[in-house]
């Protein structure tokens, strides 16, 4: 048995920002995911690293996370590897984000997307990030596409106390 899912591939070190729930915004130039709302997407980690320093910064001044953090947080992003679904996330609402954002409100939609610069991008909200129990090997694509996950590979239900 599997689960038919659709996927997207991020590239590191924001498929772990996004599986450990640090990244909650996803920002894309078209509005790639706002068809998903209320969906679950697997995530898959590309084979490439983004190119780019915001993140470390936003995570530092931002987020207040020391070095050993980041390295805890990058080191947990890769016990997978490369070229893999690695977990499920839950999309929200899509939305333009406008050119007019009041500084303090971009400032947290930036810490949100682990990026700077978002005028005129995509914002989609993530939640509800959760790992595989393994990975599945997958080349990653272009855009969105669908996967077949087996069940045997779903996280747990979390536990609610009686």
């Amino acid at each position: 048995m599997t689960l038919e899912v659709s996927c997207l591939s991020f590239r590191q070190p924001y498929a772990a920002l996004v599986l450990n729930g640090v990244k909650t915004i996803e920002t894309r130039w078209r509005p790639l995911l706002a068809d998903m709302r209320n969906c679950t997407l697997a995530v898959h980690i590309a084979q490439k690293n983004w190119e780019g320093e915001d993140w470390r910064q936003i995570l530092t001044d931002g987020l207040g996370m020391t070095p050993v953090q980041i390295d805890e947080l990058l080191n947990s992003g890769e016990r997978f590897g490369r070229g893999v679904i690695a977990g499920l996330v839950d999309v929200g609402e899509t939305w333009l984000c406008p050119e007019n954002v009041p500084c303090e409100e971009m400032r947290e939609m930036e810490k949100a997307a682990c990026l700077t610069e978002l005028n005129q991008k995509y914002l989609t909200r993530l939640s509800n990030p959760r790992w595989l129990i393994d990975p599945m090997f997958s080349r990653g694509r272009k855009d969105v596409w669908t996967v077949h996950i087996p069940f045997q590979l779903m996280p747990s239900a979390p536990s609610h106390p009686s």
